[in-house]
């Protein structure tokens, strides 16, 4: 079972795309996107409400079966930690491997992390690219990982929301029901 955490910003292609690749290359029956609530080790956002971006997640899983997506983090109090949201998942599905995907940003960055060996006794992570940043892994993190054969990209959810509030098309980096609830709802809208 793979295990997609992020503040999902929005969600956008990209993270689809890097879920399908999960699914096949791992072989997992499945994927659960983990909206967090406010991650302790990114600054600044997130923009949307934890609400808007749960819908947002929603909207963009809903129509594939192997897809689903948590509120975990969401209803958690204080800080989380993705050591304590992988106990949790685990706690609710006792039988399942876990994969932890992740970007090569946020895996370089693992060692100061809580608890990186409490994660890594816990889940087998799958590595994603990312432009501009070196393949070298940490120390302690060699062979406890795999590295998904994903092309990079460098779409980010702060392009699709600097394209929202320049009022230019930003549909074709979302999937369609997101851009909907984007609209409907007026996330990233000043007075959202």
């Amino acid at each position: 079972m793979g295990i997609f955490g992020g503040t999902f910003d929005p969600i956008h292609n990209a993270h689809i795309d890097i879920a399908r690749a999960a699914l096949e290359e791992a072989r997992l029956d499945r994927i659960i996107f983990v909206v967090s609530a406010r991650p302790p080790h990114k600054q600044g956002g997130p923009y949307a409400s934890p609400e808007d971006r749960f819908a947002m997640v929603a909207a963009a899983v809903q129509e594939n079966p192997r897809f689903e997506v948590s509120r975990v983090e969401i209803d958690r109090e204080g800080p989380s930690y993705t050591v304590d949201t992988l106990d949790e998942i685990a706690e609710m599905h006792r039988d399942a491997a876990l994969f932890l995907i992740i970007g090569l940003d946020s895996f370089l960055d693992l060692p100061k992390w809580k608890d990186p060996e409490g994660i890594l006794s816990r889940a087998r992570l799958l590595v994603i690219r990312r432009p501009n940043l070196p393949d070298e892994a940490p120390v302690p993190l060699k062979g406890r990982y795999d590295v998904l054969a994903f092309p990079e990209t460098d779409l980010s959810s702060t392009e699709v929301r600097d394209r929202i509030v320049a009022e230019a098309p930003f549909g074709d980096l979302v999937p369609p029901p997101v851009a909907r609830l984007i609209r409907e709802r007026g996330v990233y809208r000043a007075d959202h």
